[in-house]
């Protein structure tokens, strides 16, 4: 919160003699853009003449409030010192104070705008889709272009009110952090025209295409399928970038599906229905192979093709070369379940959202890690290598998406009980089908656990990434003959087998086995790890 009282007094200790004689730069401000939000920025006043944007000053009439007091606001509301106000509860006459007493010609200029970092390291986004084209005006938060990194999908919009003049990238091209996407024209004030932003090792602009396809001649009339997206607003196509995906691995243009989803949104059952009725098809849509890439059109047909990896591919080659060398300590083990699994059904008999296996896993695993913490921690490289032991317990948990593998992770997982660790986890699984996660649920995991069982599988070689020194990962359950304790009785267990890998540089294989152990044991008797929860 902005304290005025301090900036007051700044003001009055420095060289001006009247803090209220400083000349601030008002046209920046949003509230200047509307009399009705200056209006709004100053409750109590009555705004009696607003000059152009290129002045520094306004007239304003109190409306028994002091002149002190309306100042106080001001500084309150945007932590900047009024430049004049006139009050007539002080008896000073109305004026105004300005930088020249007339406005000077707006001018234009053409402004490149970057693609900002989005955090956790990204580098470069692929460009899903277009919401703008050349000639379209956009405001501010106007949405410019939807982008697709190794992380989440992000909608980025402008900063500027002004006229797209050009973009730098096409669709599902690779766009770089920090440098231009798009070039908007805007409108500046002064005597002096603006020199434009000079974008250093930027692509070359590129026009967006003709959304009507380009006719092909054929010997007899193909009939032209429709262009869906001309009923769809501002003409945007509504698909998830694993949506996307599909429809350029089957060469499938977008434009000319019909949505099912909600608001017209492209399912993946669209883009397949959409693919078999191409392929049933006499003359296989000729403006399909039209429209797409040569990569693209190599996938129509049994031919052998080269495509480029998707975004999350590209995170996995990154991360998994990392992983590389790392020298990895594995353990596994079997776990029996059957005590967990009567202890669940009373759980679920009383409980609308069912709890499936996974949150008694993360859980069990939280419980083992405040017992061996380093399983929790980072390797610092450096000249001389550190450990960084993290107080949170974000687990995360590897996903099968259609876009790929992502792995999101449930925060803080030693403070919460498994009914919202179970809750939290079905949102993010929700939330990754649908290819909606953010940054936030992305970054900053400690620990990761992959239940690759709800495939198949029994036994399992975990990766350590970089950013952790553990990982754990579960086989199918499993109900299988066992011998009854040291009896000759055979009966039959519900057995999962739990694969462990970490980093040998800095997990020796006692502290491995042990927190496994511990794990094991946590599920193996669940009173155990009621015992242990707060």
């Amino acid at each position: 919160m902005v304290d005025p009282i301090k900036i007051l007094e700044k003001a009055k200790t420095s060289n001006i003699k009247d803090p209220w004689a400083r000349r601030e730069t008002w046209r920046d401000h949003p509230s200047f853009s509307k009399m009705s939000q200056l209006r709004g920025m100053f409750p109590g006043l009555g705004i009696a003449t607003v000059l152009s944007k290129q002045t520094t000053a306004f007239v304003a009439v109190s409306a028994g409030r002091s002149s002190r007091a309306l100042r106080l606001a001001h500084i309150q509301r945007t932590g900047r010192i009024p430049m004049t106000v006139a009050s007539l509860t002080r008896g000073r006459a109305m004026h105004t104070r300005g930088f020249s007493g007339s406005a000077t010609p707006r001018r234009s200029e053409t402004v490149a705008y970057k693609l900002a970092d989005i955090g956790e390291g990204i580098t470069e986004c692929e460009i899903i889709q277009w919401f703008v084209k050349p000639g379209d005006k956009v405001s501010q938060f106007d949405k410019i272009c939807e982008v697709a990194s190794d992380k989440a999908t992000v909608e980025i919009t402008s900063r500027y009110d002004g006229v797209v003049r050009q973009l730098y990238y096409k669709e599902n091209d690779i766009a770089l952090v920090g440098k231009p996407i798009v070039d908007i024209e805007v409108e500046s004030g002064g005597s002096e025209p603006a020199a434009a932003e000079t974008p250093d090792s930027a692509p070359a602009p590129v026009g967006i295409p003709d959304p009507t396809p380009t006719e092909i001649p054929a010997p007899a009339p193909t009939p032209v399928p429709k262009d869906y997206s001309v009923e769809r607003t501002n003409d945007v196509v509504y698909a998830t970038p694993a949506v996307r995906r599909i429809a350029r691995e089957n060469g499938v243009d977008l434009r000319f599906v019909a949505g099912s989803g909600k608001g017209g949104r492209i399912l993946k059952e669209d883009v397949q229905r959409s693919a078999t009725s191409s392929s049933n098809s006499a003359d296989a849509s000729p403006f399909v192979q039209a429209n797409a890439s040569g990569a693209d059109a190599a996938a129509v047909g049994d031919h052998d093709r080269v495509v480029g990896l998707s975004p999350i591919q590209r995170a996995m080659f990154r991360t998994m070369t990392e992983s590389a060398a790392i020298p990895h300590f594995r353990f596994k083990d079997e776990v029996v379940l059957d005590a967990l699994v009567q202890a669940r059904a009373r759980i679920n008999a009383d409980n609308a959202d069912k709890l499936s296996l996974m949150p008694f896993f993360i859980k069990a695993a939280s419980l083992a890690l405040a017992q061996y913490p380093v399983l929790n921690a980072r390797v610092v490289a450096g000249t001389v290598p550190q450990l960084e032991y993290r107080a949170a317990h974000n687990i995360g948990v590897a996903m099968d998406t259609p876009g790929g593998l992502i792995v999101p992770n449930i925060k803080n997982v030693q403070t919460k009980s498994l009914v919202e660790i179970a809750a939290e986890l079905r949102e993010l699984v929700a939330r990754g089908r649908a290819g909606a996660l953010g940054n936030g649920d992305l970054r900053g995991g400690t620990f990761t656990l992959s239940n690759v069982g709800m495939i198949g599988g029994t036994y399992l070689s975990p990766v350590v990434v970089s950013s952790e020194v553990c990982i754990g990962a579960f086989g199918r359950v499993q109900r299988v003959p066992r011998f009854d304790g040291d009896s000759d009785r055979v009966v039959a267990r519900h057995v999962l087998v739990s694969s462990w890998a970490a980093d040998h540089r800095v997990v020796d294989g006692a502290t491995m086995a042990r927190f496994a152990t511990l794990f094991k044991a946590l599920l193996e008797q669940p009173e155990l790890m009621l015992a242990r929860m707060r």
